[in-house]
């Protein structure tokens, strides 16, 4: 190799062009390129490619370097060694978000570009669907070509000479296949004209490099307009989505394929077949008398093939892997899967199940019988039903945790399952996929079709990524839900479970906790019975959410119980309770409003720190804004005193004591929420329960709560 110091930056890329093109070649892989690692290590940049169709070029032109779960790219680099994933659906269960962009990868091989410390950048093969594994010779040969390549480029930047990526990657040139023989062209030229079908050749680039008098006739154009010219521009009717994605999808997959179309100046159908290599595509094209139906695909071998995706389908897989990154809660994942999986594979049914203390649990399921759901639900592990993938206690129903199984029809089933045949589920098809989630097997998603179904690479890799993400969002789900049912006990926990019964006072109470997040919030009220006459009502509101604001909340309340019964005034039950608070120096504040209410005697006392001001409606319903005398927050001056306010309280008289996520609403400012729930409470009649449900709705219509809210309604009998 020549020496870096000797070289200009065009005959370094010319050197490694040559290293790239001839390890495609050597090591048998049908598409290969080069990246640079950007400074800083961050992103990759496409520098060259070969055999790649020019729709990936595009797709990999940057590529992050974060996680493993990038790439065999940034899996290599980090990693610092060779990465080589056997087929497309290894490639989808170890990067499920990856293979949802590039359906069609089959085998990969990745290995990082080393120089002592520094990574320069990386090199990937591509390899056909039926690779079977990276052999001692091409594996040397791999890492013998990235060796070669880091030193190329450290003697480069050495001599000032550091390689930059181009504004576009380069395309190589592929070798030839077959190398060109001597023949006479005229023999050639009649034994082509002499077949009914037409021919034709593209290269990586889309474009027609050959095209016979036959072909152009049937595509209705000059073999002159077609040749050099891209196969979609020259043939406007070929250019839909789904036929150029069978183009990309047997050049990536080098799996071959064909589909009918019809021509739309003579409306004849025409059949398409693909043949890939390395260097492109044949296709021959044909008219036959009939349009063909399945059997003349799988006589191709397409039922291996990718076949074409539409938009629609391709939108909603997109959705879907979007939402199971948001899914806060299992219904939420299930219901995304039954919204988008089942449209984009055109499927019929789906369940999802996952093991629980040794039995099966259905935690959601769209399209089987409710009789069916109701056999498996709940059943034992080790029992004889037809559980692949859960049935650990019957070895010949376990599957290997996190393979996934794809039975064409019934007979594929109860070949490899005779105990299927007990059940019978109105499907014709099925795909069991493996849930998986940090080496811990979760359960089974279980897709079924109605009719056989022979299941392509596409839809494998498809449904094998899919799955991966779906055992992440289960995962989460799960952890999400035990979390908050926690939070909602320990809250439940720190509220009174129920109000005692005053004379002379009807109450009701409300909580309701955000709709986001699943902490526990700080938020509390209680009623404390004082005497037979007398009572003690508390409403606050702690800073802050999590187990530290619940814990804070809980003291505050048992201060202020243990303050209240041993007959203290409404200030010094706050006093002493700041001065306990500023003692606990917890580091958050608090907000509190006591009342000390004598039924008997048709008065009340108030005294505030800090809290909402409370709502008095009269008997005739006019609604006052109770302007108590405020202290400061408890927890802010532990010297601090809380002044009182008396009230009248005749018969009927009403008093809401709240907390602020009753009236905050985006967009409204206090006072004018302030006054609004007033005039609510002014014109809403009927029972206390009726009150308090009318006074949240108004708070939050839509249902979407952005604080925890809590409410207290007292009513002078």
């Amino acid at each position: 190799m020549a020496n870096g110091k000797d070289l200009q930056p065009a005959a370094v890329q010319e050197l490694l062009d040559q290293i790239v093109a001839r390890t495609v070649a050597g090591t048998g892989a049908h598409a290969g390129a080069f990246f640079l690692l950007e400074p800083g290590g961050g992103v990759l940049v496409l520098d060259a490619s070969l055999g790649m169709p020019t729709g990936f070029v595009g797709l990999l032109r940057r590529l992050r370097v974060a996680a493993v779960a990038d790439g065999p790219l940034a899996e290599a680099i980090l990693q610092r060694h060779l990465v080589w994933v056997a087929s497309g659906e290894e490639f989808a269960r170890r990067y499920p978000q990856l293979a949802l962009t590039f359906p069609f990868v089959g085998a990969v091989a990745a290995t990082p570009i080393v120089a002592g410390s520094r990574v320069w950048g990386a090199m990937l093969l591509l390899f056909s669907q039926k690779s079977s594994a990276l052999d001692a010779r091409a594996r040397g040969r791999f890492t013998t070509a990235a060796r070669c390549i880091a030193v190329l480029l450290q003697d480069a930047a050495a001599a000032g000479n550091c390689l930059q990526p181009g504004l576009t990657a380069r395309l190589l040139p592929p070798t030839p296949t077959h190398p060109s023989t001597p023949a006479d062209p005229q023999a050639t030229a009649d034994f082509i004209a002499a077949l009914p079908e037409g021919a034709c050749r593209l290269d990586v680039r889309e474009r027609v490099t050959f095209a016979d008098h036959t072909a152009a006739d049937l595509l209705g154009e000059s073999i002159p307009h077609l040749l050099g010219a891209r196969v979609w521009e020259a043939v406007p009717w070929l250019a839909p989505a789904p036929y150029r994605l069978r183009y990309k999808a047997a050049l990536a997959s080098q799996l071959p394929t064909s589909y009918t179309v019809k021509q739309p100046r003579t409306g004849r159908e025409l059949l398409l077949q693909l043949y890939p290599d390395r260097t492109g595509v044949s296709l021959r094209i044909s008219a036959p008398a009939g349009a063909p139906d399945s059997r003349d695909e799988l006589a191709l071998g397409t039922v291996a093939a990718p076949g074409p995706a539409s938009l629609d389908a391709h939108y909603h897989m997109m959705q879907l892997s979007g939402g199971l990154a948001a899914a806060a809660s299992v219904d939420e994942v299930v219901e995304l899967v039954a919204s988008h999986l089942l449209v984009s594979l055109n499927a019929h049914a789906f369940a999802l199940l996952v093991a629980e203390a040794g039995r099966v649990r259905v935690v959601g399921h769209h399209g089987f019988s409710p009789e069916l759901v109701d056999l498996v639900d709940h059943a034992p592990l080790a029992s004889d039903l037809p559980l692949p993938g859960l049935t650990t206690g019957a070895p010949s129903w376990g599957l290997p945790q996190g393979v996934p199984s794809f039975f064409a029809d019934r007979d594929e089933l109860r070949a490899a399952y005779p105990e299927s045949a007990s059940i019978d589920d109105d499907m014709g098809a099925w795909a069991w996929l493996s849930l998986m989630a940090s080496s811990q097997y979760l359960g089974v998603c279980v897709v079924g079709y109605r009719q056989p179904h022979s299941f392509t690479l596409q839809e494998r890799a498809t449904l094998t990524a899919i799955s991966a993400l779906i055992s992440q969002a289960v995962d989460r789900a799960r952890q999400y839900d035990a979390k908050h049912q926690l939070a909602e006990g320990l809250q439940a926990g720190l509220l009174p479970r129920t109000l005692p019964t005053m004379y002379g006072l009807d109450v009701a109470a409300r909580y309701l906790p955000a709709s986001h997040g699943m902490e526990v919030g700080g938020d509390f009220y209680d009623l404390i019975r004082l005497s037979d006459t007398e009572a003690a009502a508390v409403i606050g509101d702690v800073q802050g959410h999590g187990v530290s604001a619940a814990s804070l909340m809980g003291e505050v309340r048992t201060a202020v119980r243990a303050y209240a019964v041993v007959g203290a005034t409404a200030g010094e039950v706050l006093a002493r309770t700041n001065h306990l608070f500023h003692d606990l120096d917890p580091g958050l504040l608090a907000s509190c409003l006591y009342a000390h209410i004598d039924s008997f005697h048709r008065s009340g006392q108030l005294a505030t720190a800090g809290h909402c001001p409370p709502l008095l409606r009269h008997p005739d319903l006019h609604t006052d804004i109770l302007a108590a005398p405020p202290g400061p927050l408890l927890g802010v001056d532990p010297t601090a005193e809380y002044p009182t306010t008396d009230i009248p309280l005749r018969p009927g008289a009403l008093l809401a004591l709240y907390t602020d996520g009753l009236i905050e609403t985006p967009g409204t400012d206090f006072e004018t929420a302030l006054t609004d729930l007033a005039a609510v409470l002014s014109r809403t009649t009927g029972s206390l329960d009726d009150i308090a449900d009318t006074l949240l709705a108004h708070a939050q219509p839509s249902g979407d709560r952005a604080d925890d809210t809590a409410l207290l309604l007292l009513k002078v009998c």
